[in-house]
């Protein structure tokens, strides 16, 4: 665990092995995101969409699990 001091101006200095890491270099834009208490530091993509794509790949498709649990449902109702 790091402990992180915040200074009069408010600059907390993220130590060099984490921003290796995390690939954080001068200009990297960052995110302060209060999670109910706990505080992260989270990386801004330059392209968000691009970044996102493919993170939810699987083995099967959601939307067509949604459409057959829908089917089911409706069968069941009737």
């Amino acid at each position: 665990m790091t402990v992180l001091t915040v200074s009069q101006k408010g600059w907390v200095v993220i130590p060099a092995k984490m921003r290796r890491k995390y690939n954080l270099h001068p200009g990297t834009m960052v995110q302060l995101v209060d999670y109910g208490g706990v505080l992260a530091i989270v990386p801004v993509f330059e392209d968000p969409i691009a970044e996102a794509a493919g993170m939810l790949r699987g083995s099967s498709s959601l939307t067509k699990r949604l459409i057959a649990d829908h089917r089911e449902e409706a069968t069941r109702e009737r």
